[in-house]
């Protein structure tokens, strides 16, 4: 037993860095629920190898001169060890690498294949699998509050879809497709919530980047005529998937897997086809029956109910806050 003597020493910025987790968490969702935008404008010209490639090259060029600045002050810092990256951990690096680029692979062949409403409902799905994963493997618990919430959140998502939803059985392989990408997408934050332990947010984005870069590459060029846009409105729509969506969205995200269980990261992403739709009211005035108003607050009730519940926040975080 400790005594008052012997108690850890508390670290005073965990407070307020608990505190902004929530907040910076939405933020990237926010972010995140332009991808499906920019997707769509580069798809225009570029196929979905093509434009996964882009943006996971703008990134990772924008990744790696800002962890060269980093290394140079870990330099003249010695009290800021620099992160060891053991042989174990590139096999991390590297699955998922493979699942993230599948998934957004995936998905971004989805949405040739079907319609924005489907891909985007599947692809939601994410928080079922992430749940399953994260009890099989990462010996996660969850309670019956927390699975309610999820289950609200879903009802909300998929509400909110439904009546733009088309069943078509010459989009079935769209669907399908739509669906894995949640499968592998889900795979990719179980993942990353273990990398998460011991690296920080900037490393593992790097890292998975660097291998996504040279996965998506080979599928560009056994798949695909043309690797670069050559209009600036698809310059434009990649650059926003690789500093926006990849950068500081996904970032956001990473960061907050220290607070944070994957399952829950993703069910907060379900907000995206929440803020898609407020989006299309405010921009193009679609209009929003009740039925969708209703799907909101199930959807944030869902989340509410998921954050107060044991299996949604680590009770330890002791990892790199970088």
């Amino acid at each position: 037993m400790l005594t008052k003597k012997d108690k850890p020493i508390q670290n005073n910025t965990q407070p307020l860095d608990f505190k902004l987790a929530m907040p910076s968490l939405l933020i990237g969702v926010f972010i995140l629920s332009f991808a499906a935008i920019f997707i769509r404008l580069s798809e225009s010209e570029l196929g979905p190898a093509g434009t996964i490639f882009n943006r996971y090259l703008i990134a990772f060029v924008v990744l790696y001169l800002w962890d060269r600045i980093q290394s140079l002050s870990i330099a003249s810092n010695l009290t800021k060890p620099e992160e060891n990256i053991e042989l174990k951990d590139w096999g991390d690096f590297i699955l998922s690498s493979i699942f993230g680029t599948l998934a957004t692979f995936f998905w971004a062949w989805s949405l040739t294949q079907t319609s924005v409403a489907n891909s985007n409902l599947l692809h939601n799905m994410t928080p079922i699998f992430a749940t399953l994963g994260g009890w099989l493997f990462l010996s996660q618990s969850f309670d019956l509050k927390f699975l309610l919430g999820m289950s609200l959140a879903l009802i909300g998502v998929i509400t909110i879809g439904w009546g733009d939803f088309q069943a078509d059985a010459s989009s079935l392989g769209g669907d399908a497709l739509a669906l894995l990408s949640a499968v592998f997408y889900a795979a990719n934050y179980l993942i990353r919530e273990k990398l998460r332990s011991k690296f920080s947010a900037t490393k593992i984005l790097l890292w998975s980047c660097f291998f996504s870069l040279c996965f998506t590459l080979c599928l560009t060029l056994i798949t695909e005529d043309q690797i670069f846009p050559q209009t600036w409105q698809t310059w434009l729509a990649v650059l926003g998937l690789g500093l926006l969506c990849q950068i500081l969205g996904h970032g956001l995200l990473i960061h907050n897997l220290k607070h944070f269980s994957s399952s829950f990261v993703t069910i907060s992403m379900l907000l995206e086809p929440l803020l898609t739709a407020i989006f299309a009211w405010l921009i193009f005035a679609e209009p929003l029956t009740y039925l969708n108003w209703i799907a909101f607050l199930l959807v944030l009730a869902g989340i509410y109910l998921t954050k107060e519940s044991k299996g949604a926040i680590k009770k330890i975080s002791s990892v790199p806050t970088k």
